[in-house]
């Protein structure tokens, strides 16, 4: 069975993990989900990810992070683009994201950024997501 959202699919199964405060979690495994995951983790909403596993069974297992007081750091993940409705904004239509305490997750020509890279390569895209 073919997925028609799967970025909408890995923001959810991380959504899950958080409120249950699950240490990791793991999602089907793909390029553009690795570049996400890579973004976050990058921005610090995520502690690591692996991919594990090889072919049709291959998993990406995303470690969460917790304050010392065990509050997720992800306190919301929203999905902003859908297939039945895309969201592109250019570089100067990007602000930030709860004043900058947030990240939107922009897919450029040069890869998947955050909304901060975006605005400093002056590159706009399809909007994501956005964490805080």
């Amino acid at each position: 069975m073919s997925m028609t959202d799967p970025i909408a699919d890995l923001l959810t199964r991380i959504r899950n993990a958080v409120r249950v405060r699950h240490p990791s979690v793991d999602v089907p495994y793909s390029k553009e989900k690795a570049q996400v995951l890579e973004v976050l983790k990058r921005e610090g909403f995520i502690a690591d990810f692996k991919d594990e596993g090889e072919g049709k069974a291959r998993l990406a297992r995303v470690y969460l992070k917790y304050s010392r007081l065990g509050e997720p750091v992800i306190q919301e993940i929203q999905r902003e683009s859908r297939p039945g409705r895309r969201v592109y904004r250019g570089y100067t239509e990007l602000d930030p994201v709860l004043r900058g305490i947030g990240i939107a997750v922009i897919s450029t020509s040069k890869g998947v950024l955050s909304d901060r890279e975006c605005r400093k390569q002056q590159l706009g895209g399809e909007v994501l997501c956005k964490v805080w």
